[in-house]
């Protein structure tokens, strides 16, 4: 069995996010689930939810400010297929979401982690343990202004992670975040990558169940 080549994410060391509680059964079963992780004050997220009613969104946000102005958002728009979670997305996904569970992942305009490149999301070992949660010929869009940022997700798709992936430049006209609207209204040069989960792809967390809450943080 070949798997990336990094080393292997501790999820058994995580404890539940503060007030933790699972996602209600009947929304995981009735709709195709996805997942936007760092939604901001979820422009995207409910931009997506409003245009594709059939699928259910998790929205996750880790700055309180945000997350409420997102949870205004999703109440002022009337949306049931969005849930909105205030929370650290890493811990909060080893203890909500079964293997093969996610259709999309979005990843839109990351903090690019200009001191600790270790914690840029395809540099992390985490990186494995999100890859099992995501179902075969699922999609994980990585959005960015930073060409540096980009190139380097490239090289760890095409060294690590060994995933099949499309480079596409953003329409000028594309406004899913508000930073994403900022720095194409600069000028900037914004990139995504669409990588997808092909059949056969196996990681080392691929029978792991969600935690549901063990362990719950103090």
């Amino acid at each position: 069995m070949t798997y990336p080549d990094i080393r292997p994410f501790q999820s058994h060391y995580l404890k539940a996010p503060r007030n933790f509680q699972p996602i209600e059964k009947q929304v995981m079963e009735n709709h195709p689930v996805c997942l936007e992780i760092g939604a901001g004050k979820g422009k995207h997220a409910c931009l997506f939810a409003s245009n594709h009613p059939k699928l259910q969104l998790i929205a996750i946000e880790r700055t309180a400010e945000k997350f409420q102005a997102m949870q205004k958002s999703q109440r002022e728009a009337g949306l049931d297929n969005l849930t909105t979670i205030h929370a650290d997305a890493i811990p909060w996904v080893v203890h909500a979401l079964y293997p093969a569970q996610l259709q999309q992942i979005f990843l839109l305009y990351p903090n690019p982690e200009p001191h600790n490149s270790t914690q840029r999301w395809l540099n992390m070992p985490f990186f494995e343990y999100l890859l099992s949660r995501l179902q075969v010929g699922g999609t994980i869009t990585l959005a960015s202004n930073i060409a540096e940022y980009i190139a380097e997700a490239v090289e760890q798709l095409n060294q690590v992670w060994k995933l099949p992936f499309e480079l596409q430049k953003t329409p000028q006209d594309s406004a899913r975040t508000h930073f994403e609207i900022k720095y194409l209204q600069r000028g900037e040069l914004c990139q995504q990558i669409i990588i997808t989960k092909p059949q056969g792809y196996q990681t080392r967390f691929d029978d792991i169940q969600p935690r549901l809450g063990q362990a719950h943080e103090a």
